[in-house]
């Protein structure tokens, strides 16, 4: 049976993003990741010729959790990734067996970011 709790939990996520972004959240993006008493969220948006990161507030982390933690144990998720276009937003999983336990958080989220934004350098110069 499906967590009826959840689902308002990630439409909170989805506001909080777009207040984080501090510009127009069409584009935004985030990967997160997640285990027991600890969120690793980093938040992205395309700006022109490069990709920005912005830092992600105390409040939207521990949405994160709260969100993390409303999951059933055994459905919780590793990472997760989180997008605004068009106006919706949309988010997908990957659980603990999904991701490579030889390549660190750090190397997974660049390799994601490849994905997602292609070959654009990222400013990580949070103002």
């Amino acid at each position: 049976m499906a967590n009826m709790e959840i689902g308002p939990l990630y439409g909170e996520i989805g506001a909080l993003l777009a207040r984080d972004i501090r510009e127009d959240p069409e584009g935004v993006f985030l990967y997160a990741e997640g285990g027991d008493g600890w969120i690793a969220p980093s938040l992205f948006k395309r700006v022109g010729d490069h990709i920005v990161y912005r830092d992600p507030s105390e409040e939207l982390c521990d949405k994160l959790e709260e969100a993390w933690e409303t999951e059933e144990p055994d459905k919780r998720w590793a990472a997760l990734r989180f997008e605004i276009a068009n106006d919706r937003f949309s988010f997908s999983m990957q659980y603990p067996d999904d991701l490579d336990p030889q390549e660190s958080t750090s190397e997974r989220r660049d390799r994601i970011l490849k994905e997602h934004f292609g070959d654009f350098e990222v400013d990580y110069s949070d103002p």
